[in-house]
């Protein structure tokens, strides 16, 4: 009896400490239970994001890649019927030709490891080679997505090269300096700025979705191309300008509506992200800007010309007024209002307007107007994001970081357009002078179609 209150007083006694530890044990399970759900949630939110921002390339990759249709479709509704085939077939096979050069060396030398010469070389032009399957990236995307999304972009560098030279040069010459231009050019011009190099790190050059790295490297290969290759037989008598119509206005009307679509891929997705809040808010905006963009060039390019031509209003100046407002805002479509979007688009719709005549004041022959649109309007474009960034004249360095400025931005317009009027001269120049460039007046006058394709657009039409 004795023993048995003597442990029932120990068991008493020893309540309060059996109450405590339990509740510790219970807290310390809380408490292990908190932390693997926190760590869950975050393993988790890390995944959403991955999945977003990689869903945000592949998306805006394929609406980029449309682009090539619009492309297509522009410049075969505006060349004459007799070369309507072999502008489609160029478009389908320039796209084939850019996808294959930035998967060979292309990719790795916009985006290289290293730099020399002070960040102008990137020094890894290898194969591109994919990424783990099994594993998130460290950059928080699917790596083939990003290349997916890179490559869609020089595949329109390539495109507007296309339109200028159009109905006069040569399939395999042309396709040849197509290959150097994406596998090279455009790779070496991309890392100074989205590759970390020179620009970026020595002026600030800030260049959002591609108004110089895209558009007017584009358009300087093509203003040396047409230089080189000379007009079209026909387009020039003395200081006499012969109009050469378009075979197919709306379809040029389709194609400038499917390239203004695209553009919403090419800009919104230059966000690179898409799994925040902040994110997805600046996507939007930069749809609702570069669609304002368009509104601008489209509606001032129509005011333009109705000026110039007596109440008329051209189509096809309305067309790439709206491409030159699109090329405008490219490089700068979230920092600025609406109402300024407006604005620098309507802006780059004039130029594109106004720098027609003056290229056929110098006899520069640009069948589909892609130098106005993508060059002039780019460096527009380009120059004015120093507006959004403070109207600073010279780069300054405010908390520690280098500022945008108008001299940064006019640094790198030049320095795009000296490397690439130079390695373009140099790659026309060498096609010219070994497999040529361009058709036979005989092969030009009866079209390319015929020549160079073999199979006509129109058989069912004789009238060129």
């Amino acid at each position: 009896m004795g023993q048995l209150l003597k442990r029932m007083t120990r068991g008493v006694a020893l309540l309060p400490v059996a109450a405590l530890t339990g509740a510790l044990a219970y807290a310390q399970d809380a408490d292990l239970e908190a932390r693997l759900a926190a760590l869950e949630e975050s393993v988790n939110s890390s995944a959403s994001s991955y999945v977003d921002n990689s869903y945000l390339f592949l998306i805006g990759g394929i609406i980029v890649m449309l682009m090539a249709a619009g492309f297509m479709c522009l410049e075969v509704g505006l060349v004459r019927s007799k070369n309507a085939a072999m502008q489609s077939m160029k478009n389908v096979v320039l796209y084939a030709v850019a996808g294959f050069m930035f998967w060979l060396v292309g990719y790795n030398m916009a985006y290289p490891g290293s730099t020399i010469l002070g960040g102008l070389l990137g020094t890894t032009p290898v194969i591109w080679s994919g990424g783990d399957l099994e594993a998130m990236s460290d950059a928080g995307y699917a790596p083939a997505s990003d290349w997916f999304f890179q490559m869609v972009f020089v595949a329109t560098a390539a495109s507007i090269v296309s339109g200028t030279v159009a109905e006069r040069v040569k399939l395999w010459p042309f396709l040849i300096f197509t290959a150097v231009l994406t596998g090279f050019i455009y790779p070496v011009v991309v890392s100074w700025e989205w590759g970390g190099g020179y620009l970026d790190s020595a002026w600030a050059f800030s260049d959002f979705a591609g108004s110089t790295l895209v558009h007017s490297t584009g358009g300087w290969a093509a203003l040396m191309g047409a230089l080189i290759i000379g007009p079209r037989t026909g387009k020039y008598f003395g200081k006499q300008v012969n109009p050469m119509p378009g075979s197919n206005i709306p379809l040029a009307g389709l194609g400038t509506f499917i390239l203004w679509f695209g553009w919403f891929g090419f800009n919104g997705a230059s966000q690179l992200a898409a799994g925040t809040v902040t994110d997805i808010n600046s996507v939007a905006q930069i749809f609702a800007n570069t669609n304002m963009g368009a509104v601008g060039g489209t509606l001032f390019a129509m005011i333009t010309t109705a000026v110039l031509y007596k109440g008329k209003v051209d189509a096809t100046m309305v067309f790439n007024g709206a491409l030159g407002g699109l090329v405008s805002i490219t490089a700068e479509p979230l920092a600025p209002s609406m109402g300024a979007s407006v604005l620098i688009g309507g802006v780059g719709g004039v130029l594109a307007v106004l720098t027609v005549p003056i290229l056929d004041k110098f006899k520069i022959d640009d069948v589909v107007g892609a130098i106005p649109v993508h060059l002039v309007c780019g460096i527009w474009g380009t120059i004015i994001v120093a507006a959004s960034y403070g109207n600073h004249i010279m780069p300054v360095e405010i908390d520690g970081e280098l500022q945008t400025s108008y001299v940064g931005q006019l640094v790198g317009v030049l320095l795009t357009g000296v490397f690439v009027s130079i390695a373009s001269v140099i790659v026309w120049t060498a096609l010219k002078f070994t497999i040529g460039v361009r058709a036979s007046e005989e092969e030009e006058m009866a079209g390319m179609d015929v020549s160079e394709v073999g199979l006509e657009a129109y058989p069912d039409f004789t009238n060129a």
